[in-house]
């Protein structure tokens, strides 16, 4: 099993998460509170992050939330979005 990954927030904090652990829960794990908390069910948005640098994965979201383009660009739901290397994220 691979080890935890660096979750890294520009100009906020920074903790680890499991490769098969989503980015909201881990930093809620490690009792930060940078990204905002909602549904954790990948509806309400509250959670939109934008992954600046690194490899990742993410479960279903809706599209009202992050359209197909906004995607592309990087932006997800931290709820459902799962680490495959450090990553590098902005909120808001």
């Amino acid at each position: 099993m691979p080890e935890p990954y660096e979750i890294r927030i520009v100009g906020g904090a920074h903790f680890r998460c499991a490769a098969d652990e989503r980015v909201l829960i881990a930093m809620e794990r490690c009792g930060e509170n940078d990204i905002g908390v909602g549904c954790r069910g990948g509806g309400c948005g509250i959670c939109r992050i934008r992954v600046v640098d690194g490899d990742y994965r993410t479960g279903k979201m809706s599209t009202a939330r992050v359209s197909e383009a906004e995607r592309e660009a990087g932006f997800a739901l931290a709820c459902r979005l799962f680490p495959a290397s450090d990553l590098l994220i902005e909120v808001g």
